[in-house]
C-alpha cells in the first residue's frame, strides 16, 4: 500500500467515537431509527448495554435521550438487532435473551434456557439470528452444543453436539443451514434437515488449534472466514473445496481478533486485531504468489476486540478498543 494513502486513513476525517464508563466488547448496530447498542466488558455479574443514537448525516453519535439501558448478568457475548426490527434485542451470556426497547425503557421479553436440571447453564459464547428465518436463533455454547431456537414460541427447535470441545462461533448460511467453529479446531456444517451428519470444510493446520469466530458471507454464500487462536491469519474458506483456504491473509502484525464480511460486497472483509489495526481487503479472483496486501488501514488507539459491519449502514465500520467504540466511514 502506498505510504500517502495509508497517512491519509490514519487521519480519518470520518470517524466517530463514543466513550464509556466502562471497557467495551458486544456491538450491534439497528436499522432506522440507527441505534448503536454497546456492552460492557466487566469481570463481574454485573455488567450493562448502552443505546446510542447514530446519526450519519450529523456524523453524531450520542447516548439515546432518553437514555435507553439496561443492567446484564455477566459481560454480554453478542448483541444482534432482529434483521428487521429495530425494537428488539438478543444478547447472549449465561443464556439468550430477548429485550423491547421502547421510547423510553426496555423491557426484557424472554430469558431462554435449555437446561433441563437446573438453574445453571454453560455459557452462551455467541449467537446468530436467521435473517431469512428471523423467528430462529441459533446459539453455541462452551458445553460442545449448537441449539436453534424458535424465539415465536420460546421453544428450542433443536440441539446438537456439534464439536469434540468448546463452541466459540455460529453462523447462518440459509435458512436451514449453519456453520460453526470450535476448540476443537475445526470449522463445521449442519443442515437442520438432516440432523445426523454434519461436514467437516476446515480444520487448523496444528491438530487442536482453536477456532474463534467464523464469517460467512452473505453475498456469496461459498465463501467464509476464520481466525484461529493467537494467530494474525484470517483464513477464507470455499465450502466448494473442503480443507484447503483459498486465501490467508497475513498482514496483521499480531492477534487477530474479529472480522466481518462487506454487508455490500461478496469481495471484501474487514479484520481487526492485537495490533491496533483495522484491515480492509479486496480478494482477488486470484491471489499473487506474495499474499494478498489489504486495500485501506486504519488505527485505532488499542488493541481491537470488536468490529461489525452492519448492513443496516454500509458505510460504516463499528470497532470497539478499550472503553471507545468507533463508527468508521469507510
Amino acid at each position: 500500500m502506498e505510504h500517502s494513502s495509508h497517512e491519509s486513513l490514519l487521519k480519518h476525517p470520518n470517524s466517530i467515537t463514543y466513550e464509556s464508563p466502562f471497557p467495551l466488547y458486544a456491538l450491534a448496530i439497528s436499522h432506522s431509527p440507527y441505534r448503536v447498542a454497546v456492552g460492557s466488558f466487566l469481570e463481574t455479574y454485573n455488567n450493562r448495554v448502552d443505546i446510542l443514537s447514530f446519526d450519519p448525516d450529523a456524523l453524531t453519535l450520542k447516548p439515546h435521550h432518553p437514555p435507553l439501558s439496561f443492567d446484564h448478568p455477566y459481560p454480554p457475548t453478542k448483541l444482534m438487532f432482529h434483521p428487521s426490527n429495530p425494537n428488539l434485542l438478543a444478547s447472549s451470556g449465561d443464556f439468550l435473551r430477548l429485550w423491547d426497547l421502547r421510547d423510553h425503557s426496555i423491557e426484557p421479553l424472554s430469558v431462554l434456557n435449555n437446561s433441563k436440571s437446573s438453574d445453571f447453564c454453560a455459557p452462551l459464547t455467541s449467537f446468530d439470528w436467521n435473517e431469512v428465518e428471523p423467528r430462529r436463533i441459533g446459539t453455541s455454547s462452551i458445553d460442545t452444543t449448537c441449539t436453534v431456537w424458535d424465539i415465536d414460541k420460546g421453544v428450542v427447535e433443536t440441539q446438537l453436539i456439534a464439536h469434540d470441545k468448546e463452541v466459540y462461533d455460529i453462523a447462518w448460511g440459509e435458512a436451514r443451514v449453519f456453520a460453526s467453529v470450535s476448540a476443537d479446531g475445526s470449522v463445521r456444517i449442519f443442515d437442520l434437515r438432516d440432523k445426523e451428519h454434519s461436514t467437516i470444510i476446515y480444520e487448523s493446520p496444528q491438530p487442536d488449534t482453536p477456532l474463534l469466530r467464523l464469517a460467512w458471507n452473505k453475498q456469496d454464500l461459498r465463501y467464509m472466514a476464520t481466525i484461529l487462536m493467537d494467530s494474525n491469519k484470517v483464513v477464507i474458506l470455499d465450502i466448494r473445496s473442503p480443507t484447503m483456504p483459498v486465501a490467508e491473509l497475513e498482514r496483521h502484525a499480531a492477534s487477530v481478533n474479529a472480522i466481518a464480511w462487506a454487508p455490500q460486497s461478496s469481495r471484501h472483509i474487514c479484520s481487526a486485531g492485537d495490533d491496533t489495526q483495522a484491515l480492509i481487503w479486496e480478494l482477488p479472483t486470484v491471489a499473487g504468489p506474495n499474499g494478498i496486501d489489504p486495500m485501506s488501514m486504519y488505527s485505532a488507539g488499542s488493541e481491537i476486540n470488536q468490529l461489525q459491519w452492519s448492513a443496516a449502514v454500509p458505510d460504516w465500520i463499528a470497532v470497539a478498543f478499550s472503553n471507545k467504540m468507533q463508527l468508521l466511514k469507510v
